[in-house]
């Protein structure tokens, strides 16, 4: 009897063992399931950071300004071609078309001082618009949005009789004086004002190119 009970303890005990053995396996097979699991969906220490929503929409205002202020400073640098074209082909309305060429040439340097460069926000890889540095030649062309070199801009062609020639040249301060006015609505407060004046000053210019040489 005392010997069946001993033997009875000692089957009890392997089974306990064997089962205690059995759970342990268990749970580190689920810890280490658990350990490979986050490995797979935790992002790799050092990797690329995905940008949050505000640090995006920073970056959409911050390049849609750098695409105004290029369409600025594209619009005054074609201004300026066409007062450089006419003088060149008009030699004897220098007296009166110079104080108006420095004008508009002092517009194109304000209006692209700041730059026209964003950098991009953290995680992305979109390509920012190139600089257009009004500091160059005055027939010089801005660096296009793809930041490739810009090709060689087309002659403006003026007409060989000098009032006709005054008209194109108001026709282009009307143009331009209206893209800087529309370009108000969508402008930063600062910029909106810098545009406003370039506005007023372009229609002031269209009535001494017109009205005013009637006078």
């Amino acid at each position: 009897m005392i010997s069946t009970i001993f033997d009875q303890v000692r089957q009890t005990g392997r089974a306990g063992v064997t089962t205690t053995g059995r759970r342990a396996l268990l749970v580190a097979g689920a810890a280490a399931g658990a350990t490979a699991l986050a490995a797979c969906t935790s992002p790799p220490v050092g990797g690329p950071r995905r940008p949050n929503a505000a640090e995006v929409e920073a970056e959409r205002v911050a390049r849609a300004e750098a695409a105004l202020r290029l369409r600025s400073v594209t619009a005054a640098r074609g201004l300026l071609e066409r007062y450089d074209a006419t003088l060149a082909a008009h030699p004897a309305l220098a007296a009166r078309l110079a104080p108006l060429r420095r004008a508009v040439a002092a517009h194109a340097k304000a209006l692209g001082e700041g730059g026209t460069t964003v950098d991009p926000a953290p995680g992305t890889t979109t390509a920012s618009p190139g600089p257009a540095s009004p500091s160059g030649p005055a027939g010089a062309s801005p660096a296009p949005a793809s930041g490739r070199p810009a090709a060689s801009p087309t002659p403006v062609r003026v007409a060989t009789d000098p009032r006709a020639a005054l008209k194109e040249l108001a026709a282009a301060e009307r143009t331009a004086s209206d893209g800087h006015a529309a370009a108000l609505l969508t402008a930063p407060p600062e910029y909106a004002r810098l545009l406003a004046s370039v506005a007023a000053s372009g229609a002031a210019h269209v009535y001494l190119l017109t009205e005013g040489a009637r006078a």
